[in-house]
């Protein structure tokens, strides 16, 4: 006689650095197995986000898997699975939100129909806005060459067309589909026994369609069921430009060709993809640079105009102005005030324009530091370089100005809007949520507290946000259901809303389209040394400080008791092993795992904890030059 297995369901997640989408994944999981036997695996590629320490101390019930190397998707699931005890298994990312009853709906269906094998859901973006790919067809040549080029996306409704997202079945009506999710696959354990594990020939891609379709080979159906849903944030979205995706996500697409096709089609079919990954890859580089060199190519272009035109000028009046200044100087001023630009940050995505101030002024400093050494008949004008650093400001003001009048219909300038919140919560964690907005976000207009059970009633979320003109709705995860939010989020998707939920007891809130944009979540603990702007001024701080003190080292090397050590730690901050100043001990690890020299020192009385905040929260220079004048009798210390 065979036993029963002991759970009903086996939760199969696999992470890699995304703690608290994790975290806020694991509660809506718990929470939507009160009446069930469940048993959660996470399976950790290696984080070093503190994943899994944070797993052993929050979750001890989870059974953890922790890799000391990310083995890829398929491997990492299949870990998991060889020990599940379940009936059912369910393979689910971290970057998920299920509703309470999303488990006990998914189990009455494939418990009343026995040849379902796999099942996925309606999934909805952190907007609430549908994602085609909670149903697909199976990507042969043809639908796959639809794909590639851009049919499917012009004709999605098409059922020539349109087969790779099946955009012509009703997405609210229950369908047999050809391949489901890997987000959310939901599986019979004897299916898997069936028809195999996932495949580890796909890294990262793919193995969701090969699995899929070997559950259709092994005689059961996949189905689309939409009468649960569940917040995807698809943390790839954002990647989908990048030349990683296109070459690992189409080679993924070959390999299942190779295995299921015959060897003519998938002959046929891997020219056509290879010669797609090429073509992507080329457009997918021609569209980085041009967006990476448009504003510094304008912002040149006008610069040179405006000082060509300048020094005609200086002519006109019969001042000094030598010939060769339009082809050495000229340019070497721009480039300096570019360069100023990009070192702070001004061509990154999301930084304020409030930097050209500080990037123009350092620039121009530079420039007359400079100035003052050249020979005297370089030294025609102090007041022409002045003049080009205002050219350059009015410039740059400008073009951002007509850009954003064109564009938004309305002037911002790189600030930060105002925001009007509502947020659904108890006043106790109306107060919480409150407090974290203040001190994470500085342009707020509004915070509406609503009343739950109300905001629910009669559709009257909608009038509420109506009548405040609210721009994002925060719901606390303590008083709102998963499946509450998430219908709240799909009810109002048509209106230009963002939505963050606030797990109990964090200093974050966790929400957007997509865990990699910027602005994902407000986060209590935001780390600006993973600003792109931040890492640039800090590795060339520890560069030239660097050189500097070895270029000195003769003068100073009687002051250091190990001399060796000393100029053996500048040369590796020289080549970019180590950092001067960094934050990273047993409770606060180096993201990085970068090796440095000295803990941030601001105040000595204050405790470690404290100056690390500080120092990760509102990163400047200053920090790491305070830091090290202050223990520039430490630097022969032995790394942390």
């Amino acid at each position: 006689m065979t036993q029963d297995p002991p759970f009903d369901l086996s939760v199969v997640i696999v992470n890699y650095n995304v703690v608290n989408f994790l975290e806020q994944c694991l509660n809506s999981v718990f929470a939507a197995s009160q009446r069930l036997q469940i048993e959660v695996f996470v399976v950790d590629n290696n984080s070093v986000d503190g994943s899994v320490e944070f797993i052993r101390k929050k979750f001890p019930t989870v059974k953890l898997i922790a890799n000391a190397e990310n083995v890829g998707f398929s491997k990492a699931n299949n870990q998991a699975i060889i020990q599940s005890k379940g009936r059912y298994v369910l393979l689910l990312n971290p970057d998920t939100v299920v509703e309470q009853d999303t488990f006990d709906k998914c189990i009455a269906y494939m418990d009343s129909h026995p040849q379902t094998g796999g099942l996925g859901v309606r999934m909805l973006d952190g907007k609430g806005r549908f994602l085609p790919e909670s149903k697909r067809g199976l990507p042969t040549p043809a639908v796959s060459f639809y794909k590639i080029f851009g049919f499917s996306k012009l004709f999605p409704k098409s059922k020539k067309f349109g087969k790779y997202h099946l955009g012509f079945l009703d997405e609210h009506q229950i369908h047999e589909v050809d391949v489901l999710s890997g987000a959310f696959m939901f599986m019979r354990a004897e299916t898997i026994s069936k028809v195999g594990l996932l495949d580890e020939a796909f890294f990262m891609y793919g193995e969701d369609i090969d699995l899929s379709y070997r559950i259709q080979q092994g005689g059961y159906t996949n189905v689309y069921f939409p009468e649960t849903k569940i917040i995807h944030y698809k943390g790839e979205s954002t990647k989908k430009g990048s030349l990683n995706y296109v070459f690992v996500f189409y080679n993924a697409m070959v390999i299942f060709a190779k295995k299921h096709f015959s060897a003519r089609h998938a002959h046929i079919f891997s020219m056509a993809i290879h010669t797609a990954i090429y073509l992507r890859a080329t457009a997918s580089i021609a569209k980085r640079l041009f967006l990476r060199l448009f504003w510094p190519s304008l912002d040149a272009i006008i610069s040179f105009v405006f000082l060509h035109f300048l020094g005609k000028q200086w002519e006109a009046k019969q001042i000094q102005f030598p010939d060769w200044a339009y082809n050495w100087l000229i340019p070497s001023y721009i480039l300096t005030w570019l360069f100023c630009a990009w070192l702070f940050g001004l061509y990154d995505k999301g930084t304020r324009s409030a930097q050209i101030w500080k990037s123009t002024f350092f620039g121009t400093v530079s420039i007359l530091v400079a100035y003052a050494l050249f020979p005297k008949e370089w030294q025609f004008s102090r007041l022409f370089i002045l003049l080009g650093a205002a050219g350059f400001l009015v410039a740059f003001y400008l073009t951002r100005s007509l850009y954003e009048l064109l564009t938004k219909g309305r002037l911002n300038l790189g600030k930060l809007p105002k925001k009007r919140f509502g947020i659904i919560a108890n006043s106790i964690e109306f107060k919480r949520i409150s407090e974290l907005l203040s001190a994470t976000y500085p342009e707020i207009d509004l915070l509406l507290p609503i009343d739950a059970e109300k905001a629910a009633q009669n559709n009257q979320i909608d009038e509420i946000i109506r009548v405040h003109q609210l721009n994002e709705l925060i719901f606390s995860a303590q008083d709102v259901g998963a499946s509450n939010i998430i219908q709240m989020m799909a009810d109002t998707s048509n209106q230009d809303l963002e939505y963050k939920i606030a797990q109990p007891n964090t200093s974050y809130l966790i929400g957007s389209s997509s865990i990699d944009q910027a602005g994902t979540y407000y986060n209590l603990h935001f780390d600006a040394l993973q600003l792109p702007a931040n890492k640039r001024l800090k590795r060339i701080f520890d560069f030239l400080t660097a050189f500097l003190l070895l270029l000195f080292s003769p003068l100073m090397l009687w002051i250091y008791k190990h001399k060796n050590r000393y100029l053996s730690n500048l040369l590796n901050i020289l080549i970019g092993r180590y950092s001067f100043v960094g934050v990273g001990s047993a409770q606060h690890p180096d993201k990085k795992g970068k090796a440095f020299l000295l803990r941030p020192r601001f105040n000595n009385d204050q405790a470690f904890d404290i100056q690390a905040f500080i120092y990760t929260k509102s990163y400047s220079l200053l920090f790491d030059f305070k830091s090290v004048w202050k223990q520039v009798n430490d630097l022969d210390n032995q790394a942390h």
